[in-house]
C-alpha cells in the first residue's frame, strides 16, 4: 500500500498547490490571456479538466472491472494517438473557451476529487499489475495516475511562468 499511498498523496498535493494558486488570483487574472499566447489560466484548467475525464473513465472502469467508457470528443479521431494531440487540444479550447470560470473550476475540482476518490478504491496490486487491465495494453493503471500528476505539474509551471502555451 506504500506506492499507492505515495501516488495519491502526490496527486492530493498537486491539487492543493493548484487550489492555492487559484485562490491567490482574482477572476480577471485567471481569465486574462497570458503572453506570449492567447491562453488564460482558465483555458489551462479547462484543458486539464477535459483530459482528466479520460483518466477518470479509466479508473472507474478498473474499479468496476469493465472496459472504460471514454468521453466522446471528435468522431473518428483517436485521442491516444500523439499525432492527434494538437487537434484535440484545439477542440478542447474551442469547446470550453466561452464557459464561465466558475463552471470550469467547479468541473475540474469535482473531477479531480472524483479521480482521487475512485483511485483510492483500487487495490495497490491492481494499480501496479501491467497485465490486470488488457485495455491498457500492458501498462499499469498506476501510470494513469502518475501521468495525471505530471500533466498538472507541467501546466502549473508552464502557465504560471508565462512560457509557451500547450496548444
Amino acid at each position: 500500500m506504500i506506492m499507492k499511498n505515495h501516488i495519491l498523496a502526490a496527486l492530493g498535493e498537486i491539487l492543493d498547490r493548484w487550489e492555492e494558486l487559484l485562490a491567490s488570483m482574482d477572476e480577471a487574472h485567471i481569465t486574462a490571456p497570458l503572453a506570449p499566447s492567447d491562453l488564460s489560466i482558465k483555458d489551462t484548467i479547462a484543458h486539464l479538466m477535459a483530459w482528466q475525464q479520460r483518466s477518470i473513465a479509466r479508473v472507474e472502469a478498473a474499479l468496476h472491472d469493465r472496459e472504460p467508457d471514454m468521453p466522446r470528443w471528435i468522431p473518428g479521431v483517436e485521442p491516444d494517438s500523439e499525432e492527434n494531440t494538437d487537434r484535440i487540444n484545439t477542440w478542447i479550447y474551442d469547446t470550453y473557451r466561452d464557459h464561465p470560470w466558475s463552471r470550469v473550476h467547479q468541473e475540474w475540482q469535482t473531477g479531480f476529487r472524483r479521480f482521487l476518490e475512485v483511485s483510492a478504491g483500487i487495490a495497490e496490486r491492481d494499480l501496479l499489475d501491467s497485465t490486470r487491465y488488457p485495455w491498457l495494453h500492458r501498462y499499469p493503471l498506476a501510470l494513469v495516475l502518475i501521468a495525471s500528476y505530471d500533466h498538472h505539474q507541467e501546466h502549473r509551471f508552464s502557465r504560471t511562468s508565462r512560457s509557451n502555451p500547450y496548444i
